[in-house]
This record gives C-alpha cells, sequence and structure tokens, in this order.
C-alpha cells in the first residue's frame, strides 16, 4: 500500500524537462515504514548512506535535489541487521520520522508501508490523521492467495475511512522480448485484480508486467524507467503515473499524503 499526498502529479518527462523547461520540480519526501524489511535505501541506491542530525531535527537522505529519502535502514549498522522490535518500538520511530525530520516543504509525502495491515499502517494512518492523506495505491499480483491479502487491506481501508486511489497487478504476465508472445507466470485463476476490482468497485490502475530488468534495476539502485524507456514495463509505469494524475486533477486538494503497500 502507498498513501500519497500532494498537487496533481506532473505528466512523465515534465520532471526530466523541468530545469530547460524553468519549471520548479515538485519536492518529494519518500518515508520507508517497512520497519523489519527496510529495502528503499538499495532500490534508490542510497546503501551505506548514514541519517545526520542537526538542530532542526534528522536530515533525509537526498537522491537529487527534490528527492528525500528516510528509513530504518540508514540507522543500521549493517544492510543484513534485523530488527526485532515490538509494535511500541515501531510505532515510536515511525512517529519520529514523521515528527522530527526536516523535510522543508515538500509537495508529497510518499509513504512505502509493508504487506498487511498491522502496526505501521495502523500508526500511519493515525499520525496522519489530523493532516490529510489523499489515498492508498494497494499492490497485488495476479494470483488468488495474494488477492485474498489484498481484499484485507482494501477492506482495512474501508474501517478507517482511508480512500483508495486504485489497485495497480505487478508481474502481470511475462512479454518475451524476442518474440513478443506473452506468458502467465502467475496465473490469474479467479479472474485476477480486474476481476477483483469489477467486484468491489475500486479502481485498476493499470497492470505491470514481468520484467528481469526491473529487479537488476533495483539491485543496482538505478532507475528502470531511465534503463529501459521502451520496456513494456515502462509504459505500463507512465500509463499507471497518468492514471493518479487524472484522479489528484479530479479528487485531491492542494495539500495531503498517500500510502501504498
Amino acid at each position: 500500500m502507498r498513501f500519497y499526498s500532494g498537487p496533481p502529479i506532473q505528466p512523465p518527462g515534465v520532471a526530466e524537462r523541468a530545469p530547460v523547461l524553468g519549471i520548479t520540480r515538485p519536492q518529494v519526501a519518500l518515508l520507508d515504514i517497512d520497519i523489519c524489511g527496510p529495502s528503499i535505501p538499495k532500490i534508490m541506491g542510497l546503501e551505506g548512506e548514514q541519517v545526520h542530525q542537526s538542530g532542526s531535527g534528522w536530515s533525509p537522505v537526498f537522491v537529487e535535489d527534490n528527492l528525500g529519502v528516510m528509513s530504518v535502514g540508514f540507522l543500521l549498522s549493517s544492510p543484513d541487521d534485523a530488527v526485532i522490535w515490538r509494535g511500541p518500538k515501531k510505532n515510536g520511530m515511525i512517529k519520529q520520522f514523521l515528527r522530527d525530520v526536516d523535510w522543508g516543504e515538500v509537495d508529497y509525502l510518499i509513504v512505502d508501508t509493508p504487506p498487511g495491515t498491522s502496526d505501521e499502517h495502523l500508526s500511519a494512518v493515525q499520525y496522519l490523521s489530523s493532516t490529510h492523506i489523499d489515498g492508498a495505491v494497494i499492490i497485488t499480483t495476479p494470483q488468488e492467495v495474494s488477492l485474498q491479502d489484498v481484499r484485507k487491506e482494501i477492506n482495512f481501508c474501508h474501517k478507517v475511512k482511508l480512500p483508495i486511489i486504485g489497485v495497480v497487478e505487478n508481474m502481470s504476465g511475462f512479454i518475451c522480448p524476442k518474440c513478443k508472445k506473452e506468458s502467465q507466470i502467475f496465473p490469474p485463476t479467479t479472474g485476477g485484480a480486474e476481476v477483483m476490482c469489477q467486484n468491489l468497485k475500486i479502481p485498476l490502475l493499470g497492470k505491470v508486467p514481468l520484467d528481469p530488468h526491473i529487479g537488476k534495476s533495483c539491485d543496482k539502485g538505478q532507475s528502470f524507467l531511465i534503463d529501459a524507456p521502451d520496456s513494456p514495463a515502462t509504459l505500463a509505469y507512465r500509463s499507471i503515473i497518468q492514471r493518479i494524475q487524472e484522479f489528484c486533477g479530479r479528487h485531491l486538494p492542494e495539500e495531503g499524503h498517500l500510502i501504498s503497500s
């Protein structure tokens, strides 16, 4: 689930052209509250970075001048260290991230959560309740064993009155790079995310096909969209961004927040 906050997202490509066009790039804060499995530092190419403290609080680690990241992964002595914490300590860390990190003025706060409906999700909803959580983007894979968990997350969102921007189906088929034929690696035996979204009357934002280069880019901490601009997965990502942009234009206020799982 991903929590989203901010004004409508710029169309793909605007951020890259912003300095040339004289456009101010949006300031983005990415908060990783997957306390026991903090993967964001590696994915963002920030392994080994440390958090510094100043008079105004913790300083996030910046990927670029407009993209700041905070994760418990920056506080570990080794990426292999296990975080063995009970709920209250997890909640305290999340509260500290939201209260003590000097994000500066940001246009977007994106909160990356672990799968499920546990302490991390409840804490994020509770601590951000006085602001405005614009909505959640929920991630699933096509097989029923994944959809069962996702239905619980959707039910969680309804119970805590968290708007749902939509669902993304990940690992949705494999398109052979040579013959372009699509194979179902994880067969959608009950219809996948598409049928689930139809039944629950929530938007399906898009389907991202399996692409080995996504995993390679994550391992290297590089941008997959830059590494493989013409990949079917990249086109799917950009279409999903467009769908979220359309949602934001219709439903979101000028300021807010988003959660993802």
